[in-house]
């Protein structure tokens, strides 16, 4: 494949994953069945992929600078397939599950007066940690797709300059991702 049908594949996937979970996130499609049971555990399986995904990534810059390559291409792959795991995961705990609201002590999806007092300043660290997150996590795919198969394909230098941008931010996302899990956890009502 040319570069041009590769950059037109990866656009068009990432089109479509983030216009699909935008789609399932707002339940536009409605839930028409009763919520499977395991539903409830997807959102502690999912920090735990992103703290998997941290530890790998940071693995990985290790081992290209030991000059790895070989592990360096293991690690990426068995990272890039739990990302992919991460997003099924993901998509179908938000299609799922109630909103959850930071500081809904009571569960009634409502924040009183009361509950966002006892937060405090913590919502808005925590709302900046977690759009920061969202906005990163999407921008981030076509970078990673780009990253990979330009590693795959051993095209060192292009694939040098994308990972200077894709590894810093898909850092932050996974490791943001266990931060936004150990916030939000305590209001989960399941």
């Amino acid at each position: 494949m040319n570069d041009k049908l590769i950059f037109r594949l990866i656009t068009g996937v990432s089109i479509f994953v983030f216009v699909f979970v935008v789609i399932l996130n707002r339940k536009i499609i409605p839930v028409t069945i009763a919520t499977p049971a395991f539903v409830y555990n997807l959102p502690k399986l999912n920090a735990i992929i992103n703290g998997t995904c941290t530890i790998l990534l940071i693995s990985s810059l290790l081992a290209i600078k030991q000059k790895n390559i070989k592990l360096h291409k293991r690690i990426n792959i068995i990272t890039f397939s739990l990302s992919s795991l991460f997003l099924v995961s993901y998509i179908l705990f938000h299609y799922f599950a109630p909103e959850t609201k930071f500081g809904d002590v009571n569960h009634d999806g409502v924040l009183s007066a009361n509950e966002i007092s006892i937060a405090g300043n913590l919502r808005y660290i925590y709302y900046v940690i977690l759009v920061s997150h969202i906005i990163l996590a999407a921008s981030v795919l076509p970078l990673i797709l780009m990253s990979f198969q330009r590693g795959l394909q051993m095209q060192i230098e292009k694939h040098k300059k994308l990972v200077r941008w894709s590894f810093p931010i898909w850092l932050y996302v996974t490791t943001t991702g266990v931060v936004v899990y150990l916030m939000i956890s305590p209001y989960y009502n399941f």
